[in-house]
C-alpha cells in the first residue's frame, strides 16, 4: 500500500475560534493528529492542507513542511473536504508522489491513535470506496428519532416494534476521525455518493470530536486524564 495522509487544517473556525492551534493540554490540536500519523507514515506522505500562515509555522515547528496554502477558493466555509483532498492529490502527482490509497485525519480527533489507524487499514481493499471510523449511536431511528409528519405530529424516524432500545438494529456516525478512500472513487464522485463503506468502530471516549466550545471542555478533561 502506497498511502497519501492530508491532515485538513482551514484558519477560520466559528465554532471553537483558532482550535487547530488551540492548546490542547499544552499542546496545539493539531500536533495531536501530527504526530499520530507521523508515528506510522514517512513525513513525505504526510500533507498539511492549511490556507493560514499560523497554522503553517506551529506545523512546521515541529519539524513537518507544509508544501503550500490553500488557494482562496478552497479557503471559505463552503469548501469541501472532496475539494481539498483532490487539490491535495493532484498537487502530489504533480510533486511524484505515489499512492494508491488516501487517508484523511482531521484534527478535530485528537484521541485516535495509531493502532486504531493501523486496525482501519486492515479493513481496506481495492474493491472498495472507504473504510470509515465511527462510533455506535446512543440514538436510533428505531426508538428515540422522530421526524414530523404531514400533519406536523411526531413518528418514529423508522418503524420497528421495539419496545426496548437494545433490542433495535445497531446504529452508527461518522466519528470523523479516520477515511481511508479508494483515489479511483474519488476521482469518480463525492464521499457522500460512496456506497461500498466498510465502518471502522471506535469507543466513544476515542470518538470525541471538538467542534464547541462544550465539546472542547470535554476534550480537555479526557486529555488530563490520559497523561
Amino acid at each position: 500500500m502506497k498511502p497519501l495522509i492530508v491532515i485538513p487544517a482551514r484558519g477560520g473556525s466559528k465554532g471553537i475560534p483558532g482550535k487547530n492551534t488551540k492548546l490542547l493540554n499544552g499542546k496545539p490540536l493539531i500536533n495531536y493528529t501530527i504526530d499520530v500519523a507521523r508515528s506510522i507514515f514517512d513525513d513525505e506522505r504526510i500533507i498539511v492542507s492549511t490556507d493560514a500562515e499560523s497554522i503553517k509555522l506551529v506545523v512546521e515547528s515541529t519539524g513537518l513542511f507544509v508544501p503550500f496554502l490553500r488557494p482562496k477558493e478552497l479557503s471559505t466555509d463552503t469548501a469541501t473536504s472532496y475539494d481539498v483532498l483532490l487539490h491535495a492529490m493532484n498537487f502530489a502527482k504533480d510533486s511524484g508522489v505515489e499512492f494508491d490509497t488516501v487517508i484523511l485525519l482531521q484534527p478535530t480527533s485528537p484521541f485516535r491513535t495509531s493502532i486504531h489507524i493501523k486496525e482501519a487499514l486492515q479493513l481496506y481493499s481495492s474493491d472498495i470506496d472507504m473504510v470509515v471510523s465511527v462510533k455506535e449511536s446512543d440514538e436510533n431511528p428505531y426508538y428515540s428519532l422522530f421526524e414530523e409528519d404531514q400533519n406536523g405530529f411526531l413518528e418514529k424516524s423508522k418503524e420497528g416494534q421495539f419496545t426496548r432500545r437494545q433490542d433495535c438494529p445497531k446504529v452508527y456516525s461518522y466519528n470523523g476521525a479516520i477515511y481511508i478512500i479508494n483515489p479511483e472513487s474519488l476521482h469518480s464522485t463525492t464521499l457522500s455518493e460512496f456506497k461500498k463503506i466498510r465502518k471502522y468502530s471506535m469507543p466513544s471516549i476515542n470518538s470525541i470530536d471538538l467542534d464547541t466550545p462544550l465539546d472542547w471542555e470535554l476534550a480537555a478533561l479526557v486529555s488530563k486524564k490520559m497523561d
